[in-house]
Order: structure tokens, then C-alpha cells, then sequence
């Protein structure tokens, strides 16, 4: 009898790899959105001594964003600073933790926003930014294309 594998059926987002789905929402963005134009200059926080190398580092950041926002909404620009934060070098003194950019999150989420994707709420309390269904359907869409690679 010979063994069979099983069939791996995807149905959500936390059944594949975070880091291939981030790139699969950055491919599917990079027609979509835009940076702006500083955004080859700048560094991503003040913990950061250089800019970024990598030519795609926004649509990189404005998928981790999306996902980011998909799965813990509502959330706000500080919160999700603190996911791109880090430690910084200070010579002799000890290394302190400082978070990310707040320009690059608020620019990104307000991108979102124009296409629709995120819409700004109150929920118990909490108030952030959510993914819209548009948004959940341009997630569903990138992993579909995702489960067929």
C-alpha cells in the first residue's frame, strides 16, 4: 500500500509562512502603491545608522504593515511602531530600545487608506485603524497566488 501525502489546504492567513506571505503582499502592493519620493533617503528609525539597501524595502514594510494591522486591529501608529523599533548603539552607554519611524507607518497606512484597504474605527474602546473587506480581498487574492507558487 503505497503512502499518500496529505493535501495541504491553506484557509487562512496563519497557515503559510509569514515571510513569504509579507512578500506576496509587497509583490501584489507594488502595483498599487507608490513611496514617496525621501523614501530612498531616510532611515527606518532612529536606532538605524544607514538607510535601507534593499530597493524594495516599502512595499517589504507596507506589507508587514497590512499583515500587521489584519491580524491585531484595530491598532494605531505607535503600537506598530514599536514592531519596527529596535536597539541602538549609543557607544559606552548601554543600548536603549527606540522605536521605528513614525512617518514611514502613518504615510503607508494613510496609502491604505486611499485605496481603501484600512479604514479608521472605534472598537471596545480601542481605537485604530482596521483592514477593510476590500482589504481582506486583496489578502485572500495574494495568498491564492501564493498556495498556487
Amino acid at each position: 500500500m503505497a503512502s499518500q501525502k496529505p493535501v495541504q489546504s491553506f484557509k487562512n492567513i496563519f497557515d503559510h509562512d509569514q515571510s513569504r506571505v509579507v512578500k506576496a503582499l509587497a509583490k501584489g502592493l507594488k502595483s498599487l502603491i507608490k513611496p514617496p519620493e525621501w523614501a530612498g533617503f531616510v532611515k527606518t528609525g532612529i536606532h538605524k545608522e544607514r538607510p535601507p539597501e534593499n530597493p524594495d524595502w516599502w512595499f517589504l514594510r507596507a506589507g508587514s504593515v497590512l499583515r500587521k494591522v489584519y491580524l491585531l486591529g484595530p491598532i494605531g501608529v505607535s503600537k506598530l511602531r514599536r514592531f519596527y523599533g529596535g536597539r541602538k548603539n549609543r557607544g559606552v552607554k548601554p543600548e536603549h530600545f527606540f522605536k521605528g519611524s513614525g512617518k514611514i507607518v502613518r504615510t503607508i497606512l494613510q496609502q491604505f487608506e486611499s485605496l481603501g484597504f484600512v479604514e479608521q474605527t472605534v472598537k471596545a474602546g480601542h481605537k485604530g485603524r482596521v483592514v477593510t473587506k476590500k482589504g481582506e480581498a486583496f489578502i485572500q487574492e495574494c495568498l491564492k497566488r501564493l498556495k498556487n507558487n
